[in-house]
């Protein structure tokens, strides 16, 4: 074991004493920081970019920052998006302009949770990361894509983290475990519960380590077993284990009892999860696919619905946002259900996967050159505005060589009740339009 995980500093936090101070210590990210791989290049080369790493809570943002700084030899300022406004990131720069004229050192300036700085707080760092006066790193839990400005993220690099495996988890919990009391057993069962606890999340696994060996060492304890765990940190792991097969039993009722239509079962099921501890976004994620697989057009407004809900989740946190939830499951639950888009996907996918490749025909083709409109391109294309009831009936869209096939099927319920009366009139006007002599 590395000196790194026995400090001077027997004060400090676990999760600060088992800080990494060199890449070979971090656990998992082997994507980007194993040999050859492309943030352990950028360290090598002594070349750092500015970048944004984004992933999700504990998987060592901020630690990569500080070993960025540490390699590089540079000043690292570190700012809270949270706490912080212009005024900090003004003196900042003026702190990164002393360093450089003083010692000629560049300056490392981490931002977390980049994503809650605005436009214009965003744009304050333009010029500097421009000038080459300061490297930009911010992390963030957020898709950079929508929530860093299109400046700011065409200036750096995003490296994408993720969360701990099980594997780099159970790593962490022994480095833990040496560092607090090499003493101390863990049972099998009690090292289960505490990684799904951990969920991905190596603070969050430090954070319930250290509380736990606390309370065994305060009991004189050697070994610590699952009744212990149970009786001492029971509030934290609540009734179900994040990954564990009650959390995925659950989340298989709650499935069913909104497909079943059933509103009062779906909200206890729901309710039981938010109460033993389920992260409320990932339940939104999982009414989204409801909508999307069990709903579908027979009421498109549960997708709507539902990512709403999750918007208003991350806007309001618990237990406000709860609520939003909660009524997008009511909803979900009473809605008109179809599986027919999700059956159509699903047969249309299989189709194309096993069919060769076929031709556009001519008349759908786009004919933007005079070279592609003396080759037929679009020729004898009906513009389906300008036929009655804006529909070209009789029209092949299907490639020349392929008999036309339904895929999706509407059921009587809901929107895709209408839906099927539509699409039956529209098959009834081809079949005429078949019917009839063609034109000479």
């Amino acid at each position: 074991m590395s000196d790194l995980f026995q400090p001077n500093t027997p004060d400090a936090p676990l999760a600060e004493r088992l800080r990494p101070a060199t890449l070979d210590d971090v656990v998992g990210q082997k994507h980007l920081l194993g040999e050859g791989k492309p943030l352990r290049l950028a360290f090598q080369s002594g070349k750092l970019p500015s970048m944004i790493l984004w992933g999700p809570p504990g998987v060592g943002k901020t630690t990569l920052a500080r070993l960025i700084a540490n390699t590089a030899d540079a000043e690292f300022i570190p700012l809270s998006a949270v706490l912080s406004g212009i005024k900090d990131i003004r003196e900042a720069v003026e702190r990164a302009q002393h360093t450089l004229q003083q010692s000629g050192r560049r300056t490392i300036l981490f931002v977390d949770e980049v994503h809650r700085f605005n436009k214009g707080q965003q744009d304050a760092f333009l010029p500097f990361v421009e000038s080459g006066l300061i490297t930009f790193i911010g992390a963030t839990t957020e898709n950079p894509s929508f929530e860093v400005n299109s400046a700011l993220l065409s200036r750096a690099r995003v490296f994408v983290l993720q969360a701990l495996s099980e594997a780099d988890l159970a790593e962490l919990l022994e480095r833990a475990r040496v560092n607090m009391s090499p003493e101390m057993a863990l049972s099998d069962e009690v090292k289960e519960q505490v990684l799904a606890y951990a969920d991905g999340d190596a603070r969050r696994l430090l954070n319930f380590v250290e509380g736990l060996f606390n309370a065994a060492l305060t009991s004189g304890l050697t070994e610590i077993n699952a009744e212990f765990l149970q009786s001492t940190m029971a509030s934290k792991l609540r009734r179900f284990d994040k990954g564990g097969e009650a959390f995925y039993d659950q989340i298989s009722a709650l499935h069913k009892s909104v497909r079943g239509s059933n509103p009062d079962a779906a909200l206890y099921w729901f309710l039981r999860m938010i109460d033993g501890g389920a992260d409320p976004l990932y339940l939104g994620r999982r009414l989204i696919r409801m909508a999307v697989e069990d709903i579908g057009i027979a009421d498109p407004r549960a997708q709507t619905m539902t990512l709403e809900a999750c918007q208003i989740y991350e806007r309001l946190g618990s237990p406000e946002g709860e609520l939003a939830l909660s009524n997008a499951v009511i909803y979900c639950a009473v809605a008109p259900k179809s599986n027919a888009a999700y059956m159509a996907y699903n047969q249309a996918k299989a189709f194309v996967a096993q069919d060769k490749s076929r031709n556009v025909p001519l008349h759908l083709r786009n004919a933007p050159t005079k070279l592609m409109k003396e080759l037929d391109y679009g020729k004898e294309y009906r513009y389906a505005h300008n036929e009655p009831d804006a529909y070209a009936a009789g029209e092949q869209y299907f490639p020349d060589d392929l008999e036309a096939i339904q895929f999706y099927v509407p059921t009587p319920r809901g929107l895709e009740g209408k839906i099927a009366e539509k699409l039956a009139r529209l098959r009834e006007l081809d079949a005429q339009a078949l019917r009839a002599p063609k034109k000479k």
